[in-house]
């Protein structure tokens, strides 16, 4: 049998991003509500799953899906480690390995949570990433020890303010036209954003996501395949995740250099398997827990530099549809709802399929990000077209 020469995503599903603690449906019924939603835009029977894929501690484990779906033959399963969002596009990584290699057909990439079943969201990264080192230095939670990243950013790095901020407006305008989207009511000016209390300093209340309850998953076949089910088949160009060492991994704010993301390395990789580079991408799906790290990001996947993210990061630069790199067409993290996320690689093909509340015109290319400040993180690019 000969080995597929390509992945494609054939259907995505998702759930309304639910305020933590209010979903009316338990984790794993969000969860198979998704993957069901996904198999039939993709025009297949659940059943046809066979593989299994999820990050950030999920505790939906493909053995345990295989009941409710009916699977008829399980042949992969896999958990993406490492803290936070950082798996997000990892997850996907291991999807595109699994087909490749022939381990697996069909193979569904998903995160869900939901408080009555795994508890607080923050709660599990604090218990999963913070140990007695941070406590010992009063850093309990994730925007504590990413503000002392920011302030770095911000007077280390000499970006500006207003870049912070331009991602912050740019998620909600977005979520301004979507109907899903937690913060679609929120028109964030530039005189809110400022004005918003401070959560840690520099970190304003606009600078961080919220936790929901949501589920939403992906289907991804050989690209084959794919053309065989569905007439929108988004093709994924190249999946890589990891970190820069020696210093990168669970150093304990130890990185160097402190102001990067974890995302060099696999942008790295995206770039030389694809043979594209950043000028090539018409529209990017970003990772936003807090709005520091994806401006370290930017700067280094070389959408910019530090010396110039102030003019490249504003608010009309970054909003579709005409903004040089619109990002988080559908809110992202910040604004359309919070799953680690999943919800960004969705919208990357939601909008990749023309099916975005905010289409980016003729758009054939779409980065995604996972998680650039976590000890490990990810990326993705999708297109409309395979590679040459």
């Amino acid at each position: 049998m000969n080995r597929p020469s390509g992945v494609a995503a054939i259907g995505y599903g998702a759930t309304p991003y639910y305020k933590r603690g209010q979903s009316p449906h338990a984790e794993r019924k969000l969860l198979l509500m998704a993957i069901d939603e996904a198999a039939r835009m993709g025009g297949i029977d659940a059943a046809d799953i066979d593989g299994f894929v999820s990050y950030g501690a999920d505790l939906e484990d493909g053995p345990r899906l295989t009941a409710p779906l009916g699977t008829k033959e399980l042949r992969w399963s896999s958990l993406v480690w490492g803290g936070g969002g950082g798996g997000s596009a990892g997850a996907i990584a291991q999807a595109e390995a699994a087909i490749l290699s022939s381990q697996a057909e069909t193979v569904v990439v998903y995160r869900a949570t939901a408080e009555s079943t795994s508890g607080r969201l923050s709660s599990a990264v604090i218990q999963g990433v913070f140990g007695a080192q941070y406590r010992a230095h009063g850093i309990d939670s994730p925007v504590q020890a990413l503000a002392l990243r920011t302030q770095r950013i911000l007077e280390g790095a000499g970006v500006p303010r207003s870049a912070l901020s331009a991602i912050a407006r740019a998620s909600y305008f977005h979520a301004n036209h979507n109907p899903g989207a937690v913060g679609e009511a929120i028109e964030l000016t530039e005189e809110m954003y400022e004005q918003s209390r401070l959560v840690v300093d520099p970190v304003r209340l606009f600078d961080s996501s919220r936790e929901n309850d949501a589920a939403a998953a992906i289907i991804f076949t050989s690209a084959e395949r794919a053309k065989d089910l569905t007439d929108k088949p988004i093709h994924l160009l190249a999946s890589a995740y990891g970190a820069d060492g020696p210093r990168w991994g669970e150093m304990d704010e130890n990185h160097e250099p402190y102001i990067a993301s974890s995302q060099a390395s696999a942008g790295r990789r995206i770039w030389a398997r694809t043979g594209l580079g950043p000028s090539d991408i018409d529209v990017m799906q970003l990772y936003v827990n807090f709005t520091g790290p994806p401006v370290s990001a930017i700067i280094d996947l070389g959408f910019c530099t530090a010396e110039s993210a102030g003019e490249f990061l504003t608010f009309e630069n970054l909003i579709a549809p005409n903004g040089v790199l619109p990002i988080n067409t559908s809110g992202g993290d910040m604004a359309e709802g919070f799953l680690h996320g999943m919800g960004n690689a969705v919208e990357a093909v939601r909008q990749l399929r023309g099916e975005s509340s905010n289409p980016v015109p003729g758009a054939k290319t779409c980065f995604v990000s996972g998680g650039p400040i976590s000890e490990l993180s990810s990326a993705a690019l999708f297109s409309t077209e395979p590679l040459d």
